[in-house]
């Protein structure tokens, strides 16, 4: 293992994190630690696990996956990171740890790995290796180039589930080919390419599906998916039941949108790399597959007594060779003869109905499943590194899991699978023994030999070139005569009779010699896994898997390009008269191939459990993973991986975890990790043959000394908690002390200086009182000086004045006259005006007509002269404010004061628009390039433009209109077109009605008998309406020189074409806030409920 150097704190940080499989586990996150191991205590900790959605397990390196059917938060790009470039153990048991191990290994160690994933169908595998993928493009190198190769090896994955997944009873996207995909990688761990592998497809699905499953993906999702014209160009209908290779009892699925996955298919493909005409040949020969289904044969008896089979309905036939380019008359001819040839020799024979059909379906199985291989060959070709340096290469393999059948139904296919896991049980127990042997010696532990099963008796039961089954089977097939199934179970019988693993009702060693649960026609393996019986019903056929040369030959003969290449057999040119290999030699050569490739790279394990049948969350059938975990082996890897020694773990992580046990290492340990250890587990005294010391780990055999150093370390922890809670205990009390004495004398001397301040405060207010009691009596006393002063002053003066009086009317008494009370009577009134107007100038108010200030009045006397000269003041001054009037400003006010008189305390309204101006154009029709159409209809000159919402009787909702008034007419037109709807002369409209409420209805009345009155009344709505009903009236004036009628009541009659409709305005609450709405209650009613 390579490790990162570390600082210290990240160290102890890692520490502290990397024995999280054993920090709060729910169960035993690895199977190698679990105590006691029986069958019953690994399926409770399974199952303990699963019901806390824990759906991963380790046993040693190999992840035990239970399908959760629920989507699970444990997937994240949060969760890719923190599962990147930390060790195995160091978190909690995770597909990411074991595809981040293989990954790294890979790219810093350089050995090339595998990832074998098995279980059976539905227990997750195809998902798995989803997960497996998409982690090492998350955490592998980034740019252009890498981001497409990764982008093409994702992409792959939805084109073969289309054509090589389909509906099961256990799965509704089981697998039902085996893959094998080796990623290529440079030196860096970007990904430069792969190859895929793929390895007996379940073609026998194309023609028939057991009850409740479906077809391959790719049928339904063309038929859901493709538009009517690509259906119309591949002549297919999109309805299921008109194909008999559709079963229709399960032909919709619950949560499956084919409709959405056939486009997803097609955009993966274009991403692979598939030209758009290859493409198109692929869902033609799927189409043409889907019709052969659809040929029905009838039989015909020819003169020499001969029975052979006629095609029922050729259009069928017309429209698959219309398809495949192929002659009609050709196809036709090969579905109803056979040639034969040997050596110079040809016989033609006639084929009957049963031979016809059986025709038809080997041409369905075969196209098939060679169109699924080219397909495989064809993506290989877009993602193969296209360079030429040395690679590294982590395969990936999704392999069919071991299968068992009830009631006998266990056949060829069955076998093959069955020979398969036990070829991978095989290589599992021999690499991880040798990986732990290796380990052995690499730490330098002594290594006993670990007994076990091994498989290879059966694997040579099944294999061997002389005495093996496929071998019987194989010679069976070529063996002249009359070949059946039952010849070759006697076969069987003869030369397998004395194998301990091989048993039949008739073999000589039987157990089961007795027994009638074991039928003639069956035979009986004892697998690693357990006992399968297998039904020889259709072994030979299945094996010989033979196509008709007048069929290949047909089918070169097409002038479809894939097609032809599909069938290079059919050149007349290579003719090869010997026999083709059978499926069984085929698909062993393809296992051989496999295992030694496997032999050459490092394994990593999933092992993938389905919880239960009904494909539900939440539950766990023991009985059902109790069969999976006997037939996976997987408590014989347990045992496997228990044999020597159960835990093993590098010196310094030991160390740190177990540090506190011992007085010498706690709480640091100066010397090497080793020899901390070795301290550590003497002073525990434990004993010496449940540990060895390696070079660089410490090895424990048994769990039950794990499990008790971790007993001790949580005692310890608990007592180092209370350690530590007593410390901190005291220091906060202590602190708290501190604290508290602190704050006594902070206290203390702000209370001394409040006091001292206090004292000096009440010494200093006595002090000023005194002051302001002495000066007090100064003045006073000073004051009474003054006013006596004064009045002895007062007294001399009046005196005097007095004085002066009697001598000057002794003097005025000799020139007294009769009229001088006149002139003194004027000389006052004078003086008194005169100083009347020099007040008034200083006293004016300002020059705004609105300032109704105006200052007293000073005299009696002057109260008409005051009165004429307010009135004259503002005479004057609003003059002085109309001349800085402009004309536009003076048709506005005349506007406004029309308004005034028109609706000032009638109107609701009215107050709300006094302070808003009159614009007229709201539209700016001459600006916005929107109205130009309008605007080229309407001559004059627009006084008004603005949308208006009409009113319909039919419902009382509402239409936006463009108000146009001009100097002669009144326009509607449509508000997004720009078309002019209606066009009223001013002299025709008579009255404007309109309530006395808060609302901008209002209704336009026609003359009756004009031509604009035809649609009757306009019902209008706007947020101007005392503008609009105030230009209306002014410009009918000014055009007709007579007034308009504004009649202004809460309920007033519509004329809408014949029909007289009343409105009427009530108050109510409204759902929409503020906004006045209009309902239909009747024909003759339309109601408007006003806030």
């Amino acid at each position: 293992m390579k490790w990162r150097i570390l600082t210290s704190e990240e160290n102890m940080a890692k520490m502290e994190v990397k024995m999280s499989l054993l920090d709060n586990m729910i169960g035993v996150g690895d199977m190698v630690l679990l105590e006691p191991l029986n069958e019953d205590s690994f399926i409770n900790n399974l199952k303990k696990r699963f019901d806390h959605s824990e759906v991963y397990t380790y046993i040693g390196s190999v992840v035990i996956s239970i399908n959760p059917y629920r989507s699970l938060p444990i997937y994240t790009p949060e969760k890719v990171e923190e599962y990147r470039n930390r060790n195995f153990y160091e978190l909690s048991p995770h597909i990411f740890a074991l595809s981040d191990e293989a990954y790294r290994s890979l790219r810093d160690q350089d050995k090339d790995q595998c990832i074998l994933i098995t279980g059976e169908s539905g227990a997750g595998k195809t998902e798995a290796s989803k997960l497996v993928m998409s982690y090492v493009a998350a955490v592998c190198g980034k740019g252009a180039e890498v981001n497409q190769v990764k982008e093409q090896l994702l992409q792959s994955n939805p084109v073969l589930e289309a054509f090589g997944n389909a509906k099961t009873v256990r799965n509704d996207n089981s697998s039902r080919f085996g893959k094998y995909m080796d990623i290529e990688f440079d030196f860096k761990g970007d990904p430069l390419g792969g190859v895929i592998s793929n390895y007996l497809l379940e073609k026998s699905r194309v023609v028939k599906q057991p009850r409740g499953e479906r077809n391959f993906h790719i049928f339904y999702q063309i038929l859901s998916g493709a538009s009517e014209d690509f259906l119309c160009k591949l002549k297919l209908e999109r309805d299921f039941s008109r194909y008999n290779y559709l079963g229709l009892d399960s032909a919709k699925v619950n949560g499956v949108d084919d409709a959405a996955n056939f486009r997803t298919v097609r955009n993966a493909m274009q991403i692979v790399g598939f030209m758009d005409h290859e493409t198109q040949s692929v869902f033609e020969v799927v189409a043409a597959v889907l019709k052969l289904g659809n040929i029905e044969f009838k039989p015909e008896s020819r003169v020499n007594g001969l029975d052979e089979s006629k095609i029922k309905d050729k259009n069928e036939l017309k429209e698959i060779c219309e398809l495949t380019g192929i002659d009609q008359s050709v196809l036709e001819r090969a579905f109803s003869f056979r040639t034969v040839e040997a050596k110079q020799e040809k016989v033609s024979t006639t084929l009957n109905v049963a031979q016809a059909y059986y025709a038809r379906d080997a041409l369905a199985k075969n196209l098939y499943s060679r169109l699924f291989s080219w397909l495989v060959t064809r993506i290989n070709e877009s993602i193969k590194a296209q360079t030429k340096v040395r690679k590294k290469v982590m395969g990936v393999l999704d392999i069919y899991g071991f299968e068992i059948f009830e009631n006998a139904d266990n056949s060829f296919e069955q076998f093959i699978i069955n020979y398969c896991n036990e070829k991978l049980q095989q290589i599992f127990i021999e690499l991880t023994l040798k990986e732990e042997q290796e380990e052995y010696i690499r730490e330098g532990i002594e290594w006993t030999h670990i007994e076990y099963f091994n498989n290879a008796i059966i694997c040579d039961l099944i294999e061997n070139n002389q005495t093996g089954i496929l071998a019987m089977l194989d010679e069976e097939c070529l063996r002249p005569g009359t070949v059946t199934d039952d010849t070759f179970l006697e076969k069987l019988n003869q030369v397998c009779a004395t194998h301990q693993h091989f048993e039949s009702r008739m073999s000589k060693c039987s157990r089961f010699l007795n027994d009638t649960s074991l039928p003639h026609s069956c035979f009986r393996i004892q697998h690693y896994a357990g006992k399968v019986m297998y039904q020889v019903e259709g072994f030979v056929d299945k094996n010989n898997d033979l196509l008709y040369r007048d069929l290949s030959q047909a089918m070169w003969k097409a002038n479809h390009s894939l097609i032809k290449a599909l069938f290079p057999e059919g050149n007349p040119a290579k003719i090869n008269l010997k026999r083709p290999p059978t499926a069984g030699s085929q698909f062993k050569a393809s296992v051989a191939t496999l295992m030694k490739n496997l032999q050459t790279k490092n394994p990593n394990y999933i092992r993938c459990i389905k919880p239960n049948d009904k494909k539900a969350a939440h539950i766990f059938n023991e009985a059902l993973v109790c069969h999976q975990i006997r037939y996976l082996g997987l408590l014989e890897n347990v045992r496997v991986r228990r044999a020597g020694y159960a835990f093993r773990q590098a010196y310094e992580p030991c160390l740190e975890r177990y540090k506190m046990l011992c007085k010498q290492t706690w709480p640091h340990w100066r010397g090497p990790a080793r020899a901390g250890v070795e301290v550590l587990f003497n002073e525990l005294e434990i004993p010496e043959e449940e540990f060895s010391f390696g070079r660089s780990k410490i090895f424990i055999r048994n769990p039950r000394t794990l499990f008790k150093l971790e007993d001790q370390r949580k005692q310890r922890l608990e007592d180092l908690a209370t350690l530590i809670e007593k410390i901190y205990r005291g220091w906060k009390c202590r602190t708290r002390f501190l604290l508290m004495k602190r704050s006594q004398i902070v206290i203390a001397s702000w209370y001394r200086r409040y006091a001292q301040q206090k004292k000096y405060q009440k010494i200093k207010s006595s002090a000023i009182i005194v002051q302001s009691y002495i000066r007090g009596w100064k003045a006073r006393k000073l004051l009474r000086e003054l006013k006596h002063q004064k009045r002895c002053n007062e007294a001399a003066t009046i005196i005097a004045a007095y004085w002066h009086g009697t001598q000057v009317r002794r003097e005025y008494r000799k020139f007294f006259r009769a009229n001088a009370g006149k002139k003194i009577y004027e000389f006052t009134l004078q003086r008194l005006m005169q100083k009347y107007f020099l007040e008034m100038k200083n006293k004016m108010p300002s020059l705004s007509p609105v300032d109704k200030n105006w200052p007293a009045r000073p005299y009696l006397f002057l109260d008409s002269t005051h009165k004429e000269l307010k009135r004259i003041f503002h005479l004057w001054r609003c003059k002085k404010y109309r001349d800085q009037f402009t004309d536009q400003q003076k048709l506005i006010y005349e506007e406004k004061l029309e308004a005034s008189e028109l609706f000032k305390d009638k109107k609701a309204l009215y107050p709300a628009s006094v302070g808003q101006p009159f614009q007229g154009a709201y539209l700016e029709i001459s600006k916005n390039p929107k109205y130009k159409k309008l605007k080229d209809a309407v001559d004059e000159k627009i006084i008004i433009a603005e949308v208006v919402n009409k009113i319909n009787r039919a419902n009382g909702k509402a239409t936006s209109r463009i108000f146009l008034l001009t100097k002669n007419n009144v326009l509607l037109a449509d508000q997004k077109s720009g078309n002019i709807k209606s066009e009223v002369p001013l002299g025709d409209v008579t009255k404007v009605s309109m309530s006395s409420q808060n609302d901008g209805f209002f209704a336009v009345h026609l003359k009756e008998g004009s031509g604009a009155a035809g649609k009757g009344d306009f019902l209008l709505s706007s947020d101007h309406l005392i503008e609009m009903a105030t230009k209306l009236y002014r410009t009918t004036l000014s055009q007709t020189k007579q007034k308009l009628n504004i009649e202004i009541s809460d309920e007033f009659l519509v004329q809408f074409r014949q029909d007289k409709v009343c409105v009427k305005f009530i108050q109510g609450s409204q759902k929409n806030g503020n906004i006045p709405t209009c309902k239909r209650k009747n024909n003759r009613l339309l109601e408007v409920a006003v806030p």
